[in-house]
């Protein structure tokens, strides 16, 4: 169950667990970066790694438990953002979608991409400590625990442990047998647990009529995180798939099925509760906990609420045509999953809301004191029953406001409170990337200002206040890196920017499901001296 596979850890030479089996794939590809990258990129083999809660610091994928992706402790001024200017630009080889978000603790950047590497780097320099090969891509940010352990997952629905100083494998686990589960949501770690979500690319391969669809259900899974030991493993969808009949191919159909959780779950360590948003279902009817903002026993895994945004949603990709396959559901949905997680948010009196972005453009508040109960709901488009894509990997909330950038273009901010719609910014990306537009890509937020990387490449700083833009730099160039490597930035969607201290790090390349530009490199900003 823990350690399986060897998977290659280069700090410039292989570092991984004894095993019977050996990855060749990883192998090959750890010898090849071995190979493509110069010694000038190495940082000092004796440097070590700080404490993983000293210094500046943006860990896992909403800097804390509530995911707020707001960081009170930032050093760039948004009066000074004038004064940021490009530091560093790391190039990841043999790569086309920079597809995991920074994580920057203890001095280091860690960062996952397409093609399963995950790497330490300097945050000051971007020299590299080490690279780990995971079986497959990894998309999430990295968690790093007290104990100096990394954790993240990869798209085949692998969660590992790395040893953050050396990048040694500590274990790996297998969390879902099912063989198009995945891992896109980052891994939680609290009280010596990780909290694993999964999704699956079976609403991908559903329609095909020799498919056996559906059988997938999402979940979330508590493992010790000394060992990987599941704890526990709860369903978004209590009752097992059963067989329904056969297609026209006489392929057997299944359900219920769908719910993915692609969000990293929020922590209430008040109410000893775990929130998520669920996806859409794969088969219908569709089951009241599709679409849904759920919360779970953090000890148990019992379901302790749920409350259902959209009814009756569902979905697969290619079922919108005249003569859909048989596979497909009879009403067909309009895709309103939950891709971000809820932001929990406290107020001075002691009240307590989950602010949810939604694809469909809506933005909920849930009351976790009343069972999930819908305290507001706000329309950031004008028509939120047709299909989805609006609000995609997620918000930022300061203590005033909640920003949301949308698909269709622009970011808008909500107040918390009453959930009012304070400023919309429409940002139309320039005539040469008209096909590039809209910011599907996770928010994040400073004292005031707000920062998104848009499908066109752009990097944006906009005023908090009024969502004036403040600061931009547009990624889509050439850059020299520090590691020798080939880099070249492009669109920004699933992983979005951070703030540590002075510095703000994007990556930049990501082609997603709507052809976005390819690109490779992640990115430092820092205030400097005009």
């Amino acid at each position: 169950m823990n350690s399986g596979d060897s998977l290659a850890a280069v700090p410039f030479f292989l570092n991984g667990s004894p095993s019977n089996r050996i990855d060749w794939t990883a192998m090959r590809f750890a010898f090849f970066l071995l190979s493509s990258l110069p010694l000038f990129a190495q940082c000092p083999a004796k440097a070590g790694f700080g404490e993983p809660g000293a210094g500046p610091a943006w860990n896992g994928w909403g800097i804390d438990l509530a995911n707020s992706r707001f960081q009170k402790d930032a050093r760039i001024p948004a009066d000074r953002l004038g004064q940021v200017k490009l530091k560093w630009a790391f190039g990841f080889p043999g790569v086309k979608s920079v597809l995991g978000q920074p994580s920057v603790v203890g001095g280091r950047v860690f960062i996952g991409v397409d093609t399963g590497a995950v790497y330490s780097l300097d945050s000051a320099t971007g020299c590299a400590y080490w690279m780990f090969q995971a079986g497959a891509g990894v998309r999430t940010a990295i968690t790093i625990d007290e104990r100096n352990v990394a954790y993240f997952g990869d798209i085949k629905a692998n969660a590992y442990a790395v040893n953050a100083t050396t990048g040694a494998l500590v274990w790996k686990v297998s969390v879902d047998g099912h063989p198009l589960a995945r891992i896109t949501g980052t891994p939680r770690v609290f009280e010596g647990r990780v909290y694993v979500p999964v999704a699956s690319g079976e609403e991908g391969a559903g329609p095909n009529p020799k498919y056996a669809c559906c059988t997938f259900r999402g979940s979330v899974v508590a493992l010790e995180a000394a060992t990987g030991k599941q704890l526990w493993k709860t369903y978004t969808i209590e009752d097992a798939p059963r067989q329904i009949g056969t297609n026209e191919t006489g392929v057997v159909r299944w359900a219920p099925a769908g719910g993915g959780v692609w969000n990293s779950p929020t922590i209430d360590a008040k109410r000893r509760a775990l929130y998520i948003g669920t996806g859409d279902a794969y088969t219908d009817p569709a089951a009241k906990t599709t679409d849904a903002i759920m919360a779970l026993d953090l000890d148990s895994g019992k379901v302790l609420w749920v409350v259902q945004d959209t009814e009756n949603d569902a979905w697969l990709v290619g079922c919108s045509g005249k003569t859909p396959p048989e596979n497909c559901p009879k009403d067909l949905g309009p895709d309103h999953d939950f891709g971000s997680p809820p932001i929990l948010k406290t107020f001075p009196d002691g009240r307590t809301l989950l602010v949810a972005g939604q694809k469909s453009g809506n933005v909920w508040a849930h009351d976790p004191d009343r069972k999930g109960a819908v305290v507001w709901r706000t329309a950031l488009v004008n028509n939120t029953k047709e299909f989805g894509g609006k609000i995609v990997w997620g918000g930022a909330a300061d203590e005033q406001n909640a920003y949301f950038g949308l698909g269709t273009g622009g970011i808008a901010a909500v107040q918390l409170r009453d959930g009012e719609r304070k400023w919309f910014a429409a940002l139309q990306p320039a005539a040469a990337m008209s096909a590039h537009p809209g910011h599907e890509g996770p928010l994040s937020a400073t004292p005031g200002a707000v920062f998104s990387g848009g499908w066109d490449g752009v990097l944006r700083a906009l005023s908090a206040a009024d969502g004036r833009v403040l600061w931009q730099y547009d990624t889509v160039r050439e850059y020299k890196t520090v590691n020798g490597a080939e880099g070249k930035g492009g669109s920004m969607g699933a992983a979005g920017p951070v703030v540590a201290g002075d510095t703000l790090f994007a990556p930049s390349g990501y082609i997603g499901v709507r052809n976005g530009m390819p690109g490779n490199v992640l990115l430092a900003f820092a205030l400097q001296p005009d």
